[in-house]
């Protein structure tokens, strides 16, 4: 009995209530740590919720603001491209002005140039470098100036038109990636967390593709914008200058036409003043021919007349000469013959009247010839002047370009 009470496999009672009183006290410790980790879960709970929320809300502000920022910045594209492509369709207006003024400019340069051909066809004196040619010379190098500038200012407009649309795809490509980036916010905007289908996104983190800084993202819409106000600014002071030059081509164009027809109708009037005063002075050679004629006809019968006594009174001396002997006696008879016939002879060879006559008459006749001939000639210049070039010139048109 002692034996079993000394067993030492067994223990103590006091081993007992010690043992006890470490397992209330482990379980209390373990439960009084158990508390703290549930308190310490709730309040790690409470605020992970309450960080959670405030960084949502964080980033929806943030959303909402690139938002605002995007439609702003998408309303200023929007304003540059409209502003740049009513620019650009008034650029392609001033465009088909300029070639149709380009095409108005060569009808009136052909013509020009035709007139000038047609007067090398004047002939004689009329062959002059007179105003009219001289007139006909500028408007030819008015015109040549004129569509020489009209197609450099042709060129410009080409090039700034291609600028323009350089500058307004710009902006449409940026426009259409802001309005993307729009679409795209707009749908993260209206997300929240009881969405369905919101998944988990494990590569969402990574950052992967051509991100750009906030600032480089400013930059690329600015330059844009600044791009397009550039090219808007180009148009306007081009349109201007455009302007200008399509009024002061017409005009210089309309006055030297002006110039040219006021030189062919006074060159006209003073070829027919000279082709009048012509014809009176061959008129006036024409009655003196007339009257020439009539002289000489005069001093023909004139001499004619002298032929009868002459023969007379030579018919008497030769008889008188075959008197006999001394019957052959120079009496007074005799010299009253001999003196007839010297006057009379003395008076025909005196009657040079009737050369000068003829002489006279032939160069009436070729006063006559000279003044058909210079007034065919001024018939010539009228017909080129007034009826090939004046005629012609008629169908020029300068219209306002």
């Amino acid at each position: 009995m002692a034996r079993l009470l000394q067993d030492t496999s067994k223990f103590h009672p006091s081993e007992w209530y010690t043992a006890n009183r470490m397992q209330r006290a482990s379980t209390e410790s373990q439960k009084s740590r158990s508390e703290c980790v549930i308190a310490e879960s709730w309040r790690l709970v409470d605020e992970i919720e309450k960080t959670t929320q405030k960084t949502q809300s964080d980033v929806n502000k943030k959303i909402e603001q690139r938002r605002e920022e995007i439609k702003f910045w998408k309303q200023e594209l929007d304003n540059k491209l409209e502003q740049i492509a009513h620019e650009t369709e008034v650029l392609l207006t001033f465009k088909n002005r300029l070639e149709r003024a380009l095409e108005g400019c060569k009808e009136p340069l052909v013509v020009a140039q035709k007139c000038l051909l047609y007067r090398q066809r004047r002939v004689g004196i009329d062959l002059v470098h007179d105003e009219v040619e001289q007139e006909l010379l500028k408007e030819v190098e008015v015109l040549q100036g004129v569509i020489a500038l009209l197609g450099r200012t042709l060129e410009q407009t080409n090039e700034q038109i291609r600028r323009n649309r350089s500058a307004k795809y710009n902006l449409e490509m940026d426009l259409k990636d802001k309005f993307t980036a729009l679409t795209i916010d707009d749908y993260c905007a209206s997300l929240t967390n009881d969405t369905p289908h919101i998944i988990y996104a494990d590569n969402a983190m990574k950052l992967e593709g051509n991100f750009v800084s906030p600032e480089d993202w400013i930059d690329f819409s600015n330059i844009n914008v600044e791009k397009a106000d550039k090219q808007r600014n180009n148009s306007l002071a081009l349109k201007a200058l455009t302007d200008s030059i399509l009024s002061q081509t017409a005009n210089d164009v309309r006055k030297q036409c002006e110039m040219v027809n006021i030189a062919f109708r006074n060159r006209v009037k003073e070829v027919k003043d000279a082709k009048h005063k012509l014809e009176t002075f061959l008129a006036m050679v024409m009655d003196e021919i007339a009257s020439q004629e009539k002289n000489i006809a005069a001093l023909k019968k004139a001499i004619a007349d002298k032929e009868g006594p002459v023969k007379v009174a030579q018919t008497r001396l030769e008889a008188r000469n075959r008197r006999p002997n001394v019957e052959l006696c120079y009496d007074t008879v005799q010299c009253s013959l001999m003196n007839e016939i010297q006057e009379i002879t003395k008076n025909i060879q005196r009657q040079d009247a009737l050369a000068q006559a003829e002489t006279e008459l032939k160069r009436l006749s070729c006063r006559q010839l000279s003044l058909e001939e210079e007034i065919k000639v001024k018939e010539n210049t009228l017909y080129i002047d007034e009826v090939l070039c004046m005629q012609m010139r008629e169908s020029v048109y300068i219209n306002n370009y």
